[in-house]
């Protein structure tokens, strides 16, 4: 949900700019939400405030870009400034503006994932992936969702968890992107590059290629022909693994359990959230589903 600027997020703003030596008295707001985005005009610079208590999250996302940098991966990039900046307990990063963009196509994710998976797992703290993340937490705050449909997705939960545990061998372990979709996969007058770092862990390869596999077999948003591109661009086909189910079944149900978080305080997402929950529980059919996004 997006609010207007105040001035303690102004202040935040220009205190952290200060400590790094940049002018933020003309900054643009570009998004106003749980992590704020400012542009500074004639700089060139983004100015990223996340949340309060997510030092640790801005600076592996530091580190991360530091990394892809040297390997000459296409991703945003970092001004050259000591960062993170805290102030007030809220970390904040600066970031080289990017020329006019669009969503990444399946064979710019494709492409850009191949070369990302090729790379030896670096030697920086990362942790392991968490398939799981923030799933408790926003079944905690689905307020519009039935009691029985909650209970049935805590236990799909603890299911999948321990299914994830056991999962079949598959490709090597890699440093993956965590949240590989085409809205953080863009292209640029420059090329394509990936954005939205702040999900990079160690772990399967197979996770960043689940997004785009179920986009294609659940929601219905890839083309039969889009898949087909991106495979064939990757390389491989992550639905013939036999645990994509596993990990398919995690990320629907971290988008069902996204909606119905957000469908809490946006009664215009209670009936999507509720239709997710519907699809998964069998009672839409088989699948691919039309799941509408949920901004």
């Amino acid at each position: 949900m997006t609010h207007s600027a105040d001035e303690p997020d102004r202040r935040t703003l220009q205190q952290a700019c200060a400590a790094v030596g940049l002018d933020a008295s003309a900054a643009e707001s570009v998004r106003l939400a749980e992590n704020e985005i400012w542009r500074l005009p004639g700089q060139q610079v983004i100015v990223r405030i996340a949340r309060t208590g997510q030092g640790g999250a801005a600076a592996r996302e530091v580190r991360v870009a530091r990394w892809l940098a040297r390997e000459d991966v296409p991703a945003v990039r970092l001004v050259d400034v000591e960062q993170p900046v805290e102030v007030d307990g809220r970390p904040v990063t600066f970031w080289a503006e990017l020329p006019r963009q669009e969503h990444g196509s399946v064979h710019d994710l494709a492409r850009l994932l191949s070369r990302l998976h090729s790379l030896p797992v670096p030697d920086i703290e990362l942790g392991y992936l968490d398939p799981f993340v923030r799933v408790d937490e926003r079944l905690q705050a689905a307020a519009t969702i039935p009691g029985n449909d909650k209970e049935w997705l805590r236990d799909l939960h603890r299911d999948l968890a321990a299914a994830w545990t056991e999962r079949p061998a598959g490709l090597p372990d890699r440093a993956v992107h965590g949240d590989a979709w085409p809205g953080n996969f863009v292209h640029t007058s420059d090329g394509a590059l990936m954005m939205d770092l702040e999900r990079f862990s160690i772990g399967p390869p197979e996770w960043d290629l689940v997004s785009t596999a179920v986009r294609a077999k659940t929601t219905a948003a890839v083309t039969a022909r889009e898949y087909e591109q991106f495979c064939e661009a990757y390389g491989y086909d992550v639905t013939a693994w036999e645990g994509y189910r596993i990990l398919a079944g995690a990320r629907e149900l971290r988008m069902a359990t996204y909606a119905a978080q957000h469908a809490a305080s946006n009664g215009e997402w209670i009936r999507q959230a509720q239709y997710r929950i519907d699809c998964l529980r069998g009672r839409s059919g088989p699948r691919p589903w039309s799941w509408k996004g949920i901004l």
